[in-house]
Protein backbone atom coordinates (compact mmCIF):
# COMPACT_ATOMS: atom_id res chain seq x y z
CA UNK A 1 0.00 0.00 0.00
CA UNK A 2 1.49 3.02 -1.21
CA UNK A 3 1.76 5.89 1.51
CA UNK A 4 1.43 9.39 0.62
CA UNK A 5 3.85 12.04 2.02
CA UNK A 6 2.11 14.92 2.65
CA UNK A 7 4.26 18.36 3.01
CA UNK A 8 2.56 20.32 6.05
CA UNK A 9 2.15 23.69 4.98
CA UNK A 10 4.41 26.53 5.45
CA UNK A 11 3.88 29.35 7.63
CA UNK A 12 3.19 33.14 6.60
CA UNK A 13 6.42 34.37 8.14
CA UNK A 14 8.75 31.90 6.85
CA UNK A 15 10.56 32.70 3.60
CA UNK A 16 13.28 30.34 2.27
CA UNK A 17 16.86 31.47 2.08
CA UNK A 18 17.91 30.94 -1.09
CA UNK A 19 14.83 33.68 -2.40
CA UNK A 20 15.43 35.97 0.21
CA UNK A 21 19.12 36.54 -0.71
CA UNK A 22 17.44 36.62 -4.21
CA UNK A 23 15.35 39.09 -3.47
CA UNK A 24 18.16 41.58 -1.36
CA UNK A 25 20.18 41.64 -4.97
CA UNK A 26 16.98 42.62 -7.26
CA UNK A 27 16.83 45.62 -4.84
CA UNK A 28 20.43 46.39 -4.85
CA UNK A 29 19.88 46.31 -8.73
CA UNK A 30 17.33 49.09 -8.55
CA UNK A 31 19.23 50.89 -6.32
CA UNK A 32 22.69 51.13 -8.47
CA UNK A 33 22.16 53.56 -11.30
CA UNK A 34 22.59 51.90 -15.28
CA UNK A 35 26.14 52.47 -16.29
CA UNK A 36 26.39 54.71 -19.26
CA UNK A 37 27.80 53.37 -22.48
CA UNK A 38 31.28 54.26 -21.77
CA UNK A 39 32.81 56.56 -24.43
CA UNK A 40 35.74 55.89 -27.00
CA UNK A 41 36.32 57.06 -30.37
CA UNK A 42 37.15 54.31 -31.99
CA UNK A 43 36.53 50.71 -32.06
CA UNK A 44 38.77 48.35 -29.88
CA UNK A 45 40.13 51.84 -28.45
CA UNK A 46 40.70 52.10 -24.45
CA UNK A 47 37.84 54.87 -23.34
CA UNK A 48 38.77 58.35 -23.87
CA UNK A 49 38.92 58.81 -19.78
CA UNK A 50 41.67 55.99 -19.63
CA UNK A 51 44.10 57.69 -22.04
CA UNK A 52 47.10 59.41 -20.58
CA UNK A 53 46.82 63.17 -21.23
CA UNK A 54 50.25 64.94 -22.28
CA UNK A 55 51.13 68.60 -20.71
CA UNK A 56 52.80 70.80 -23.19
CA UNK A 57 54.23 74.13 -21.47
CA UNK A 58 53.18 76.21 -24.32
CA UNK A 59 53.20 79.58 -21.99
CA UNK A 60 56.52 79.09 -20.34
CA UNK A 61 57.93 78.73 -24.02
CA UNK A 62 56.79 81.71 -25.59
CA UNK A 63 57.34 84.00 -22.25
CA UNK A 64 61.19 83.00 -22.22
CA UNK A 65 61.13 83.49 -26.09
CA UNK A 66 60.00 87.00 -25.34
CA UNK A 67 62.25 87.70 -22.81
CA UNK A 68 65.43 86.78 -24.71
CA UNK A 69 64.06 88.55 -28.07
CA UNK A 70 63.78 92.07 -25.82
CA UNK A 71 67.21 91.44 -24.56
CA UNK A 72 68.42 91.40 -27.56
CA UNK A 73 66.93 94.34 -28.65
CA UNK A 74 67.95 96.10 -26.02
CA UNK A 75 71.76 95.07 -26.59
CA UNK A 76 71.59 96.24 -30.38
CA UNK A 77 70.14 99.44 -28.97
CA UNK A 78 72.78 100.15 -26.19
CA UNK A 79 75.50 99.33 -29.05
CA UNK A 80 73.96 101.66 -31.41
CA UNK A 81 74.18 104.59 -28.63
CA UNK A 82 77.73 103.36 -28.17
CA UNK A 83 78.73 103.60 -31.61
CA UNK A 84 76.71 107.25 -31.90
CA UNK A 85 78.67 108.95 -29.47
CA UNK A 86 81.16 111.90 -30.07
CA UNK A 87 80.14 112.21 -33.83
CA UNK A 88 77.83 114.83 -33.43
CA UNK A 89 74.63 112.78 -35.24
CA UNK A 90 77.22 112.84 -38.14
CA UNK A 91 76.12 115.84 -39.55
CA UNK A 92 79.84 117.08 -40.21
CA UNK A 93 80.89 113.53 -41.59
CA UNK A 94 82.15 110.53 -39.80
CA UNK A 95 84.95 107.97 -41.21
CA UNK A 96 83.59 105.48 -43.38
CA UNK A 97 84.14 102.76 -41.08
CA UNK A 98 81.99 104.59 -38.52
CA UNK A 99 79.80 104.62 -40.77
CA UNK A 100 79.76 101.27 -41.74
CA UNK A 101 79.58 100.15 -38.12
CA UNK A 102 76.25 102.28 -37.87
CA UNK A 103 74.39 101.10 -40.80
CA UNK A 104 74.48 97.65 -40.08
CA UNK A 105 73.55 97.85 -36.68
CA UNK A 106 70.33 99.44 -38.22
CA UNK A 107 69.48 97.05 -40.65
CA UNK A 108 70.03 94.27 -37.53
CA UNK A 109 67.41 96.84 -35.25
CA UNK A 110 65.16 96.74 -38.44
CA UNK A 111 65.27 93.05 -38.54
CA UNK A 112 63.29 93.00 -35.37
CA UNK A 113 61.04 95.77 -35.69
CA UNK A 114 58.56 95.19 -33.30
CA UNK A 115 55.98 97.47 -35.25
CA UNK A 116 56.50 95.91 -38.55
CA UNK A 117 52.91 98.39 -39.72
CA UNK A 118 53.88 101.79 -38.00
CA UNK A 119 51.11 104.18 -39.84
CA UNK A 120 48.52 101.33 -38.44
CA UNK A 121 49.80 102.82 -34.97
CA UNK A 122 50.33 106.10 -35.16
CA UNK A 123 50.09 106.64 -31.87
CA UNK A 124 54.16 105.75 -31.55
CA UNK A 125 55.03 107.99 -34.27
CA UNK A 126 53.21 110.94 -32.82
CA UNK A 127 54.93 113.51 -30.58
CA UNK A 128 58.20 114.62 -30.03
CA UNK A 129 61.43 113.34 -31.61
CA UNK A 130 65.38 114.54 -31.40
CA UNK A 131 67.50 113.56 -33.89
CA UNK A 132 70.65 111.60 -32.98
CA UNK A 133 72.06 110.40 -36.56
CA UNK A 134 71.58 111.43 -39.95
CA UNK A 135 73.08 110.20 -43.14
CA UNK A 136 72.64 113.72 -44.13
CA UNK A 137 76.00 116.06 -44.57
CA UNK A 138 76.95 119.62 -44.57
CA UNK A 139 80.68 119.28 -46.00
CA UNK A 140 83.06 121.33 -47.35
CA UNK A 141 81.65 124.50 -49.18
CA UNK A 142 78.49 123.97 -48.07
CA UNK A 143 79.49 124.41 -44.58
CA UNK A 144 81.49 127.42 -45.09
CA UNK A 145 79.09 129.29 -46.34
CA UNK A 146 76.54 128.79 -44.34
CA UNK A 147 79.24 129.59 -41.26
CA UNK A 148 78.84 126.66 -39.49
CA UNK A 149 82.82 126.11 -38.67
CA UNK A 150 83.71 129.10 -36.37
CA UNK A 151 80.68 131.21 -36.35
CA UNK A 152 77.57 129.34 -35.97
CA UNK A 153 76.97 126.37 -34.14
CA UNK A 154 74.59 123.81 -34.85
CA UNK A 155 72.45 122.62 -31.81
CA UNK A 156 69.88 120.16 -31.19
CA UNK A 157 66.87 119.24 -34.23
CA UNK A 158 63.58 118.29 -32.91
CA UNK A 159 61.03 116.66 -34.64
CA UNK A 160 56.94 117.54 -33.31
CA UNK A 161 54.75 114.75 -34.93
CA UNK A 162 50.82 115.77 -34.64
CA UNK A 163 49.01 112.75 -35.63
CA UNK A 164 45.34 114.14 -35.61
CA UNK A 165 46.69 117.48 -37.95
CA UNK A 166 48.64 114.76 -39.91
CA UNK A 167 51.62 117.46 -39.33
CA UNK A 168 55.16 117.87 -38.77
CA UNK A 169 57.39 120.52 -37.47
CA UNK A 170 61.51 120.30 -38.15
CA UNK A 171 62.96 122.51 -35.41
CA UNK A 172 66.96 122.97 -36.00
CA UNK A 173 68.37 125.40 -33.51
CA UNK A 174 71.60 127.15 -33.96
CA UNK A 175 73.09 129.70 -31.73
CA UNK A 176 75.85 132.27 -33.47
CA UNK A 177 78.73 133.32 -31.22
CA UNK A 178 79.63 136.36 -32.64
CA UNK A 179 76.25 138.18 -31.64
CA UNK A 180 76.24 137.71 -28.05
CA UNK A 181 75.33 134.06 -28.06
CA UNK A 182 72.73 134.76 -29.92
CA UNK A 183 70.42 131.67 -30.60
CA UNK A 184 67.49 131.10 -32.81
CA UNK A 185 65.64 128.11 -35.37
CA UNK A 186 64.77 127.70 -38.44
CA UNK A 187 60.93 126.18 -38.14
CA UNK A 188 59.74 123.62 -41.24
CA UNK A 189 56.43 122.80 -40.99
CA UNK A 190 54.89 119.85 -43.99
CA UNK A 191 51.77 117.57 -43.92
CA UNK A 192 52.12 113.66 -44.33
CA UNK A 193 49.91 111.47 -45.87
CA UNK A 194 50.29 107.68 -45.79
CA UNK A 195 51.05 106.06 -48.42
CA UNK A 196 51.51 102.43 -47.47
CA UNK A 197 51.81 100.61 -43.81
CA UNK A 198 55.36 101.78 -43.48
CA UNK A 199 55.43 104.97 -45.73
CA UNK A 200 54.34 108.27 -45.65
CA UNK A 201 54.41 111.01 -48.29
CA UNK A 202 55.48 114.16 -47.18
CA UNK A 203 54.70 117.53 -48.34
CA UNK A 204 56.60 121.37 -47.61
CA UNK A 205 54.36 123.69 -46.92
CA UNK A 206 56.44 126.55 -44.88
CA UNK A 207 59.48 127.55 -43.03
CA UNK A 208 60.93 130.70 -41.41
CA UNK A 209 63.84 131.62 -39.10
CA UNK A 210 63.80 133.49 -36.37
CA UNK A 211 64.67 135.59 -34.94
CA UNK A 212 64.95 137.88 -37.35
CA UNK A 213 68.93 138.72 -36.77
CA UNK A 214 69.78 135.02 -37.01
CA UNK A 215 67.74 135.31 -40.69
CA UNK A 216 69.77 138.18 -41.93
CA UNK A 217 72.99 135.90 -40.81
CA UNK A 218 71.32 133.06 -43.33
CA UNK A 219 69.66 134.97 -45.26
CA UNK A 220 72.29 134.91 -48.73
CA UNK A 221 72.29 131.17 -48.67
CA UNK A 222 68.80 130.29 -47.06
CA UNK A 223 68.09 128.07 -49.81
CA UNK A 224 71.05 126.00 -49.76
CA UNK A 225 70.38 125.69 -45.61
CA UNK A 226 66.71 124.91 -46.97
CA UNK A 227 67.89 122.37 -49.22
CA UNK A 228 69.83 120.57 -46.79
CA UNK A 229 66.96 120.10 -44.58
CA UNK A 230 63.88 120.08 -46.85
CA UNK A 231 61.77 116.76 -45.75
CA UNK A 232 59.79 116.91 -49.14
CA UNK A 233 59.49 113.45 -50.35
CA UNK A 234 58.67 110.17 -48.54
CA UNK A 235 59.74 108.51 -45.63
CA UNK A 236 59.84 105.23 -44.91
CA UNK A 237 59.41 104.11 -40.91
CA UNK A 238 61.67 101.21 -40.52
CA UNK A 239 61.85 100.59 -37.03
CA UNK A 240 59.75 102.33 -34.24
CA UNK A 241 59.34 101.29 -30.35
CA UNK A 242 58.39 103.45 -27.18
CA UNK A 243 61.82 105.35 -26.79
CA UNK A 244 63.75 105.02 -30.71
CA UNK A 245 62.74 105.56 -34.70
CA UNK A 246 64.60 104.62 -37.52
CA UNK A 247 63.37 106.12 -40.86
CA UNK A 248 64.68 106.16 -44.61
CA UNK A 249 63.71 108.92 -47.15
CA UNK A 250 63.65 108.77 -51.02
CA UNK A 251 66.92 110.42 -50.59
CA UNK A 252 68.68 107.37 -49.34
CA UNK A 253 69.14 108.99 -46.25
CA UNK A 254 68.66 107.31 -42.74
CA UNK A 255 67.35 109.34 -39.91
CA UNK A 256 67.69 107.50 -36.16
CA UNK A 257 65.49 109.61 -33.77
CA UNK A 258 64.94 109.54 -29.85
CA UNK A 259 61.55 110.20 -28.20
CA UNK A 260 61.89 113.29 -25.97
CA UNK A 261 59.28 114.51 -23.43
CA UNK A 262 58.96 117.91 -23.62
CA UNK A 263 57.37 119.17 -26.92
CA UNK A 264 59.44 121.76 -28.68
CA UNK A 265 57.58 124.95 -30.57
Amino acid sequence: MATNLVQPPLKDSYVSPLIHRTMNIMKLQRLVPTPSRINTSKLGERPLWFRPITIIKVVEHSSSSGLVEDETLAQKKRELYQALEGINRGIFGIPSEKKIDIENLVKQLESQNPTPDPTLELEKVGGCWRLVYSTISILGSKRTKLGLRDFISLDEFFQNIDIAKSKAVNVIKFSARGLNLLSGKLSIEASFKIASTTRVNINYENSKITPDQLMNVFRKNYDLLLGIFNPDGWLEITYVDESLRIGRDDKGNIFILERFEDRIS
